[in-house]
């Protein structure tokens, strides 16, 4: 799929209903926060509330989940008739939160491959989606830097159900699974909207097309970054004048091997290692202070080729202002 910083000439278009609501929400943890040491206010206090308001359907599909709030929010929808099904990494599968789920007669399915189900979405009434790069834990929503953001959108809901179905129904995880989704590019409300799924849809060979396209900046927030594509392109485009700015996560440079920090480095760039005690797990490009890339997809082999992923695309500069600004934070925190 080709991505471009402009409007493709047939995205599905959809209006937003009439709500005094966004059609987005931006949400960030903050393990500076008062509350965060009591584990309670963070994202997933939003999300909860959002679960609590279902009337129909929950999917959710993460790594791993402890938060006691996405449990208790979880289970209340089972028990009010809520259809609830939850796909998790089966190496979490024994979590006692987890456990708990399946104790209530929610159903629970484990990926059992060697691969990660490193997806974290939630499909709510088939209507929104929620996703990012949080998973639902205690140290995720509370001491590292993650973000999640909400989409009211039935056409992307629609995209994150069969990509759910596909792991939940027909029990493909990993390279198995197949491209499928139905709406690849949507219009919301005057925004265009990418969405894509690892490895599904060749996330890795859309992001170097759409990051050679950057003209004046790209900053980044990453976990983990070992992709050589992903780093030729920013280096490409360093040299070609544009500002190549980021922020990785310090635990991941000491212990990836082909981690692309140094190589950065020594090529001048502005890349520091992140000032949080805990993890800095965002997974996020920004691209011309327009275009923002999300979701659970680390820049790595692995998120490429062998785990399940999901990632959104959105050309929209007010949603990229938000993302800036807590760049800007994570980075003059950095250590330099």
């Amino acid at each position: 799929m080709l991505l471009a910083a402009c409007a493709l000439e047939n995205p599905q278009e959809e209006t937003p209903s009439n709500q005094p609501v966004s059609w987005y929400s931006i949400f960030f943890t903050d393990p500076t926060a008062p509350n965060a040491d009591n584990y309670r206010g963070g994202p997933d206090a939003a999300l909860a509330a959002a679960m609590d308001e279902a009337r129909v359907s929950i999917d959710l599909a993460v790594l791993e989940m402890n938060l006691w709030s996405m449990r208790d929010a979880l289970i209340h929808a089972h028990r009010r008739g809520v259809r609830v099904r939850v796909v998790v990494e089966s190496d979490n599968l024994e979590d006692d939160e987890v456990q708990e789920l399946i104790e209530a007669g929610i159903p629970v399915l484990g990926d059992r491959r060697e691969g990660l189900m490193h997806n974290k979405f939630v499909v709510i009434d088939r209507q929104e989606v929620w996703t990012g790069s949080m998973n639902f834990t205690t140290t995720d929503g509370y001491r590292n830097n993650n973000n999640l953001i909400r989409l009211r959108s039935s056409k992307i809901a629609e995209d994150y159900t069969t990509e759910f179905e596909e792991m939940f129904v027909d029990d493909l995880f990993g390279p198995d699974v197949r491209s499928a989704t139905p709406y690849a590019e949507v219009s919301l409300d005057g925004t265009l909207i990418e969405v894509m799924f690892s490895p599904d849809d060749g996330v890795s060979r859309s992001l170097v097309e759409l990051l050679a396209g950057a003209e004046e900046s790209i900053r980044f927030l990453a976990f983990s970054f070992t992709s050589d594509d992903l780093a030729d392109v920013l280096l490409e485009r360093a040299s070609a004048g544009v500002q190549v700015s980021g922020v990785m996560d310090e635990s991941q440079v000491a212990s990836n091997t082909g981690g692309e920090y140094e190589r950065f480095r020594s090529s001048g760039l502005e890349v520091y290692l992140d000032g949080n005690e805990d993890k800095m797990h965002h997974k996020v490009f920004i691209i011309d202070d327009k275009i923002v890339v999300t979701g659970s997809y680390n820049f790595s082999t692995s998120a490429e080729t062998r785990n399940d992923e999901n990632i959104l695309v959105l050309f929209n500069r007010d949603i990229a202002r938000v993302y800036v600004e807590e760049f800007q934070r994570i980075f003059l925190a950095a250590e330099r």
